[in-house]
């Protein structure tokens, strides 16, 4: 067991593109240390669970409401990820603040990508196109992402990895993410996720 892959759960809310950029990472041999093995989508109708079924990964939705809300959602997320033996978790577009008993529960056990330049437009209240909005409206040159360690505080991790992106005269929010996701967050998101899965697998030989 000393030599095998950390197993990673990834997160998800949406179309699933940071999902795809992992998958595609997997099997270009980019994420070599880490094997995603599941996939849990906060949102029933997420293409990112298409996206896991076509690649022949673990895939369901857990929704707060079929929990009884955010404890049960919690303590039901944590069953699941515990009971497969779960390394690393990735919040890939993952829209659902964590509470400071989960995000203790896997101290530097889970890692976020986040759409600009920690720590500009970031926290509570910023995601998605709000990111890019915000970007825009303060007239920023250079935006870009950061992935992160998840703790109690809303992007408030120790950053991992970031990288800049230009930001062009005649930008929109839309272009702007577009922009962002493939020059930044498909490529530093993999990368991160590689970096923590083979310090994950050291420690475990170290241990």
């Amino acid at each position: 067991m000393a030599n095998a892959k950390a197993k990673i759960a990834v997160l998800v809310s949406g179309g699933g593109t940071n999902l795809q950029a992992l998958i595609d990472a997997q099997k270009s041999g980019i994420l070599k240390s880490g094997s995603i093995e599941l996939v849990v989508s906060n949102k029933k109708d997420a293409f990112a669970l298409q996206r896991a079924a076509e690649a022949g990964i673990e895939a369901f939705a857990l929704t707060k409401k079929s929990c009884g809300g955010q404890e049960g959602f919690e303590k039901r997320l944590i069953e699941e990820i515990d009971s497969r033996n779960i390394d690393l978790i990735v919040m890939a577009g993952f829209l659902s603040i964590l509470s400071e008993d989960f995000t203790r529960h896997y101290d530097r056990r889970i890692i976020n990508i986040h759409p600009a330049l920690i720590p500009s437009f970031c926290g509570k209240g910023f995601y998605g196109l709000l990111v890019h909005e915000a970007a825009l409206a303060k007239g920023v040159k250079v935006t870009g992402a950061t992935v992160h360690y998840v703790n109690e505080i809303p992007d408030g991790g120790e950053i991992i990895m970031q990288k800049a992106v230009e930001v062009k005269d005649g930008d929109t929010p839309e272009t702007l993410q577009r922009r962002v996701m493939e020059e930044a967050e498909w490529i530093i998101l993999p990368a991160a996720a590689e970096k923590v899965c083979a310090e994950i697998i050291k420690e475990r030989k170290g241990a």
